[in-house]
């Protein structure tokens, strides 16, 4: 791990970017250390600077957590390949149009799945290594990438889901394999996800410690009070 900026913020919390082989990431790390961690996986194809998810990550480590996020395959400034990009384009225009987009989805959502949750673990391994942080470790963000996550690695002891109807089928079947406690986050009028498809999924998570938060909204406006509720549950179960 390599880091390539940094700067201390009026929190004091100190925001470090780095690389890690071709990942790149973001490391915000609070005064006091060391501290849990919080892997917070941003939906694909949003950059790790997006405003929200900085904003997130800062206050979440002025909370005296270690926040760490990077941009896995395809997201940000990495390179997408022309059939991503194809991909990417049919699916809004699907959505758009009202057409059924569960093969689409499909083809396009799993494999990042499978391309993004090994690096993931990889950069795992390498902040793990670093003194200014301890564990346990918590994941917050993007559902399909945190079931999977969830199931194979066991160094996650709690997460929080942003929930969305459309997970891959592979990762709905993996569902009932989560174990760790569980805050699933829904909004109840999003655009994108059924909300049908959110709640069979919250009902289909195997953890006997699982909570729904829903609010009215569409997919981005999640209330900024759910993020003090976060950081409730991270503390019940990372401190």
């Amino acid at each position: 791990m390599r880091f390539t900026s940094e700067q201390r913020l009026d929190d004091g919390v100190l925001e470090r970017e780095f690389t890690l082989g071709e990942i790149p990431g973001t490391l915000w790390t609070p005064g006091s250390a060391p501290a849990p961690l919080i892997l917070t996986a941003h939906n694909n194809g949003l950059p790790k600077a997006d405003p929200r998810l900085v904003a997130r990550a800062r206050y979440t480590a002025a909370r005296g957590y270690t926040v760490a996020t990077i941009d896995a395959a395809g997201c940000g400034d990495r390179p997408r390949s022309a059939a991503d990009e194809q991909a990417r384009a049919e699916l809004r225009r699907a959505m758009r149009a009202g057409e059924p987009v569960d093969e689409i989805f499909e083809s396009f959502v799993g494999p990042l799945v499978e391309k993004t949750v090994p690096e993931w673990q990889t950069t795992l391994d390498a902040l793990l290594a670093l003194p200014e942080i301890g564990g346990p470790v918590g994941y917050s963000g993007w559902t399909a990438v945190g079931i999977r996550l969830a199931v194979v690695e066991p160094r996650i002891a709690a997460a929080c889901f942003f929930a969305g109807g459309y997970v891959p089928r592979a990762q709905r079947e993996e569902a009932r394999q989560v174990t760790v406690p569980l805050l699933f986050l829904l909004q109840w009028d999003d655009e994108g996800n059924p909300r049908q498809r959110a709640l069979d999924l919250f009902d289909a998570f195997g953890t006997k410690e699982k909570t729904l938060h829903a609010n009215l909204g569409g997919h981005t406006g999640t209330p900024w009070f759910e993020l003090e509720d976060t950081n409730r549950f991270f503390g019940r179960h990372l401190k």
